[in-house]
């Protein structure tokens, strides 16, 4: 299947004080999600975690520099949120409905993801089965997000789209990507 690409952008109001762009692309392969997020721009005005020895699963990454993916299904208020910090740390939370029943999600004991940063690009890929959370033969919804976080400790939030007065990553409106069962190679 051809991925579907995206351009996120900063929730209103907030400007974009590094001068970026955010985008990437998804594709589906049965059940497997093949993910590329791009930051283009002036990356020395970003505040960029360092890269860790040994990337492990921990909480609260959005309080850095962090892209985020949303994934659940047409017809069900689940859902699981992907927080991957270019540092290598990860997380990955389950949900029983708009941000209810929050706990990590047990089907994930690593979740391996490749950096690259360059000076005016950070490019973040993932090969991701979604068979282990998603039943085969479910449409796939997926959202796209960052946090930014610029040297001078301001904080902006990007997503496909902005629908409240807050930023609000895990609002459905943000769920604007479709991805249908796919074909076994």
């Amino acid at each position: 299947m051809h991925p579907q690409c995206f351009l996120l952008k900063p929730f209103p109001g907030e400007g974009n004080p590094a001068g970026v762009t955010i985008g990437g692309s998804i594709a589906r392969r049965a059940d497997t999600l093949s993910v590329r997020y791009e930051v283009r721009g002036n990356l020395s005005k970003l505040s960029i975690p360092a890269a860790a020895e040994a990337p492990r699963r921990m909480d609260r990454l959005w309080e850095e520099t962090c892209l985020e993916l949303f994934l659940g299904t047409v017809d069900s208020a689940e859902y699981r949120e992907f927080n991957l910090s270019p540092s290598g740390h990860w997380n990955v939370y389950r949900f029983d409905r708009y941000r209810e029943g929050m706990r990590e999600e047990p089907a994930f004991t690593s979740l391996p993801f490749a950096v690259r940063i360059g000076p005016e690009a950070l490019e973040l890929s993932m090969e991701l089965d979604v068979g282990k959370f998603i039943p085969a033969g479910k449409t796939i919804e997926a959202g796209a997000a960052a946090v930014v976080k610029t040297v001078e400790k301001s904080t902006n939030y990007w997503a496909l789209t902005h629908p409240g007065p807050r930023p609000d990553f895990h609002r459905g409106e943000n769920f604007a990507l479709e991805f249908p069962p796919g074909q076994s190679p």
